[in-house]
């Protein structure tokens, strides 16, 4: 799909990050933004930038957990624009990392499949209906994670789980969507190769009530900040991935059609041949324990 001014494109988790990244390339491209995301403030601070850039853009607070909030997101970029042609799901959170699988609280589960599985699930069914309707070129961006989709986190499993099933999700909306002979196509994103600057880590600033946890936090670390300096303690150094980049690839990746929107990365590329291998050798999985071990 060529990537037109005057196309739209619809980013949710847009505020920061990932999908702030996303909207600035789809704005500098030509094509008219929405953005959505939970904080309002951080909303409206987003679609002030862009806007003094020149973009054309709008910005609408969006719970994706809930169906309705992602349907009245569908309705303001349709009564706005007319039309979208660039679907991301890209909002998430990051819950768990605090001990072992069984150990995290059902809060802590419901959280993160309410953002990062039926969020993706709730932007498919309130867009796709409209995009097909409208015969135009069209794609749809999921975003994953290499902790997930490629081989589980298993220190972080909850998110791990999570996204997983979102890698499944966008497999299965790729097939329909061939089924359908249309002319919208789907990717998975795996952000990276590196580790990204993004709010992630202090995703429970936004963790609502309904999902409270019951117990305080685990976790030593309570931003990414935090961690960073534990680990340049440690002695190990971080190398990160800026988010531009990120949106360079998503945006190649569109118009090439792309489905894997996987970096090259040696290390994730060995994480797939193991866990390929392991299946294909009906084999315990050894790579996962000498994750625990710190092997890998």
């Amino acid at each position: 799909m060529e990537l037109r001014e005057g196309q739209v494109a619809v980013v949710t988790g847009a505020a920061s990050g990932i999908g702030l990244a996303m909207a600035r390339r789809f704005a500098a491209d030509g094509l008219r933004i929405v953005l959505a995301d939970v904080e309002e403030t951080a909303l409206d601070k987003a679609v002030a930038g862009l806007r003094e850039s020149g973009a054309e853009a709008i910005g609408h607070v969006t719970d994706v957990s809930e169906r309705d909030s992602v349907e009245a997101l569908a309705d303001a970029a349709y009564g706005a624009f007319g039309a979208v042609h660039v679907l991301c799901n890209n909002a998430g959170v990051g819950s768990g990392a605090e001990g072992r699988m069984w150990e995290h609280e059902p809060n802590d589960w419901k959280w993160a499949f309410a953002v990062n599985v039926w969020g993706v699930f709730h932007g498919v069914q309130a867009f796709l209906p409209r995009m097909l309707a409208a015969g135009e070129p069209g794609h749809v961006v999921n975003t994953s994670s290499g902790d997930g989709g490629i081989a589980p986190l298993p220190t972080a499993s909850v998110y791990a789980v999570t996204k997983a099933a979102v890698v499944t999700m966008t497999e299965s909306l790729y097939a329909h969507l061939r089924a359908e002979g249309a002319s919208i196509g789907a990717s998975v994103l795996f952000p990276g190769p590196h580790m990204l600057r993004t709010g992630l880590w202090e995703s429970h600033r936004n963790r609502p009530d309904r999902f409270a946890k019951e117990r305080p936090r685990r976790t030593p670390y309570r931003s990414l900040a935090q961690w960073e300096a534990a680990m340049e303690a440690a002695g190990q150094k971080i190398e990160f991935t800026p988010v531009e980049e990120v949106a360079d690839f998503v945006a190649e990746g569109i118009r090439a059609d792309r489905f894997w929107l996987l970096p090259a990365s040696e290390h994730s590329d060995r994480q797939i041949r193991a866990r390929s291998q392991s299946m294909l050798d009906r084999q315990n999985p050894g790579y996962l324990e000498r994750f625990i071990l710190g092997d890998d």
